[in-house]
């Protein structure tokens, strides 16, 4: 996206709020507000606004006061809402206007984390993909059906309307925002400036708590996982599932996908990637060995898979969390 004219900076609008987290904010400042002479392109001009004029109360124990109301949303080049009080709560019917406004004269949508619910009560994410922290996007699913929720991305470049994922996936999106108004060499100049990476590989699905799914033995399904548990190193069929579960496979499948939504080979593939994680994280065996040990029949299959599930190589996930 180019800036919309040579002859004044791009303006930037930022929402602040009654009980926010200081980072996102802190982030848009930090990349839109302070002013970069030496990269000797037009930058940009932030303004801060919120709902209420008063003193916010910010996480932390301090307090912010915006001296813009919701008005200055008018005429923003670029929106940005850096989260929302209330995940579960509603979005004002002010905010609802004020966003819907922008848009349609023109401005370029932004949100941060949970952001994407005030986007998405203004209805400028229905029929499209978009993301937020993988904490809250079935919950975003939930309460706003018409939205495509990505819960495995860093950030969702919509044209017009974009989201990013958690609080840090947020630099993400701005350097990326830059790099469409300005190019790459000025978005690595910034990047390198901040001491974060210009472009990161994979997505928040690297990012999300993953664990060996625990199941109760109340049920034959049930019996079957757990077996399939004990045995993840050991090549599993579905006929090996069903027989431990003592059905046909046709009714293993249909009771299966009734009970976890996938079917018996996904599922085991999910868990053999999942048990992969703590050996990637806590030793240094070879990339193949821990595939082996988990069940993938060669190396190629379990990177496949890992990558797959992971938006990410499992070397570039054991670069980023082995300890």
């Amino acid at each position: 996206m180019l800036l919309p004219s040579p002859t004044r900076p791009h303006r930037v609008v930022a929402l602040a709020f009654d009980g926010m987290a200081p980072f996102e904010l802190g982030c848009v400042v930090e990349f839109f507000g302070l002013p970069r002479p030496e990269l000797d392109v037009p930058w940009y001009d932030l303004t801060v606004c919120a709902e209420t004029l008063g003193p916010l109360r910010v996480v932390g124990g301090f307090t912010l006061q915006a001296a813009h109301g919701l008005e200055a949303l008018a005429g923003a080049d670029t929106v940005i809402v850096p989260g929302v009080a209330d995940v579960r709560g509603p979005v004002s019917g002010a905010l609802v206007s004020a966003l819907r406004r922008a848009h349609a004269g023109g401005a370029r949508m932004v949100s941060i984390c949970s952001g994407a619910f005030a986007l998405a009560a203004a209805g400028l994410l229905d029929g499209r993909q978009a993301t937020t922290h993988w904490k809250y996007a079935e919950l975003l699913q939930e309460r706003f059906p018409a939205v495509q929720v990505n819960p495995s991305v860093l950030y969702v470049d919509d044209g017009d309307v974009l989201t990013s994922a958690g609080s840090a996936a947020g630099l993400d999106l701005l350097v990326h925002l830059i790099r469409n108004d300005h190019g790459p060499n000025v978005a690595n100049a910034v990047a390198r400036r901040l001491v974060i990476p210009p472009h990161r590989e994979g997505g928040q699905a690297q990012f999300i708590q993953a664990a060996v799914t625990p199941v109760e033995d109340d049920d034959m399904v049930a019996r079957a996982m757990a077996w399939a548990l004990d045995h993840l190193a050991e090549p599993i069929t579905v006929a090996d599932l069903a027989e431990v579960a003592h059905m046909s496979e046709r009714s293993f499948i249909r009771h299966f996908k009734r009970q976890t939504g996938t079917s018996p080979l996904r599922w085991v593939i999910s868990q053999r990637v999942a048990a992969s994680l703590p050996m990637l994280e806590s030793t240094a065996a070879p990339v193949e060995e821990i595939g082996a040990a988990v069940g993938f029949e060669s190396p190629v299959t379990f990177r496949h898979h890992f990558t797959r599930a992971m938006r990410t190589s499992p070397s570039a996930y054991r670069k980023a969390f082995s300890a």
